[in-house]
């Protein structure tokens, strides 16, 4: 077997980031990118074995679902080791119905990066269209919109709402993208083995479309935001002023209940919304989300700021995208979290790294292509890595003025940079103060 080299570490971190949110935040997969010439074959196997654990535990998936009242679909467990759930308290465990979205997420996200369309035959499709059924069997329809109660979000601090911002765009993701596989399935030839499998129909497809269109998104006008849930803009709002600086989580001195009252949240909810499906708003309503729920944010989880970061420089905030990563990066360092004698946050280390990626170079992967805005700190010189995109090996250089994007192997790729479409066939330039 052929040694893995640097390469295929970094080309392997490069999906993994894109899976870390088919896990998000329990289980993140870390390893150093370092940059040099390899194969990405061996990264791209690797990325399927991490989603193949998924497929191993489906049947546990399942079963949990039937526990929880589902009479179909699959419901992965928030916790696991073994893949039955681990959670012990439901609010803020089993009942984040996000978890199976995500999944979802990861899958969708591996497919248009590498393209495996034998993955999705095997396994991704049967993941997608399970997850699918739990969010139809989970919303119902009222006054011509489909509505998903009880449920909590990624924010721990705000639990068992109606309509999550979030968990509801990661249900229509995922019922979406089951529609459409299905279709592709039809095309190939393939559908009679996925009904055989799993004993999908017509109707149930139909369904699922109808709930994406009608999926019912929180949205205030008077202040062009997506509020978190129903309630969320009805609580009074937790005084962030009275916070000691080192007094650690919040949670650590408050009972829970007590803090489900209020506006007050301890990671990012709808501002990784607005970082994973920034289609579905205004740049108006993102920016103005972003302002809103940045006050009243604590970011006790180390899975909140790097978000922040990435939000930060979309919205063109260099100085603040950088402090929120600085911060991010250092969580271990500074033992910020007063808990780095327990273990490391690796996690983080993941989000530091999506800060650098998805923050500074803008990169965004779509089913109509990909994606690149880069926008250098002042703090920095440059940014060079390599990543593999549908098998076209390429090397990013970013300084204060240019984008270099270099191809690697004899893989042309179509790509968006600062706005405009470029065919890659060896090398562009691009003058980002134009």
């Amino acid at each position: 077997m052929r040694k893995r080299t640097a390469f295929d570490w970094a080309c392997l971190v490069f999906i993994i980031l894109f899976l870390c949110i088919t896990v998000f935040p329990f289980v993140w997969i870390i390893i150093t990118s370092f940059k040099t010439d390899a194969d990405i074959h061996g990264a791209a196997t690797y990325a399927r074995k991490l989603l193949g654990y998924r497929y191993q535990i489906l049947n546990q998936a399942r079963e949990n679902a039937r526990r929880l009242g589902h009479s179909k679909g699959a419901l992965f467990p928030w916790r696991t080791i073994n893949g039955k759930e681990c959670s012990y308290y439901y609010p803020s465990g089993g009942a984040q119905y996000h978890i199976i979205g995500d999944i979802a997420y990861g899958i969708i996200q591996y497919y248009l990066i590498t393209g495996d369309w034998d993955y999705m035959a095997q396994q991704g499709e049967e993941i997608v269209m399970e997850t699918a059924r739990i969010w139809y069997d989970l919303g119902n329809f009222y006054q011509g919109k489909f509505h998903i109660h009880c449920v909590t979000g990624p924010d721990e601090y705000t639990c068992a709402v109606n309509n999550n911002y979030y968990t509801n765009l990661t249900a229509k993701h995922n019922l979406t993208w089951a529609k459409k596989l299905y279709e592709q399935f039809k095309q190939n030839g393939q559908l009679e083995r996925l009904k055989a499998k799993i004993g999908i129909t017509e109707e149930e497809i139909r369904g699922f479309a109808e709930a994406a269109d009608a999926m019912y998104l929180p949205y205030d006008k008077e202040l062009d935001i997506n509020p978190q849930d129903d309630s969320f803009l009805s609580k009074k709002r937790w005084d962030m002023a009275s916070i000691p600086k080192d007094a650690g989580p919040l949670m650590h001195k408050n009972f829970l209940y007590h803090i489900y009252r209020f506006q007050v949240c301890k990671q990012a909810d709808t501002v990784l919304a607005h970082f994973l499906f920034e289609d579905e708003q205004a740049l108006s309503t993102i920016r103005n989300s972003f302002d809103y729920y940045e006050k009243i944010t604590t970011h006790d989880s180390s899975l909140s700021r790097c978000v922040f970061s990435i939000i930060a420089a979309k919205l063109g905030d260099k100085e603040k995208a950088y402090q929120y990563f600085d911060f991010s990066s250092k969580i271990d360092i500074n033992n910020s979290q007063k808990n780095t004698k327990d273990g490391i946050h690796t996690a983080n280390m993941g989000g530091t790294y999506m800060a650098i990626v998805y923050g500074f170079l803008g990169l965004r992967v779509k089913e109509k292509g990909f994606f690149l805005n880069p926008l250098l700190p002042d703090e920095w010189k440059g940014i060079c890595l390599d990543i593999c995109l549908k098998g076209s090996r390429i090397t990013l250089a970013v300084d204060k003025n240019i984008c270099k994007i270099t191809l690697k192997n004899q893989k042309p790729l179509d790509l968006y940079v600062c706005g405009k479409a470029y065919h890659l066939q060896d090398e562009i330039t691009v003058n980002m103060n134009e």
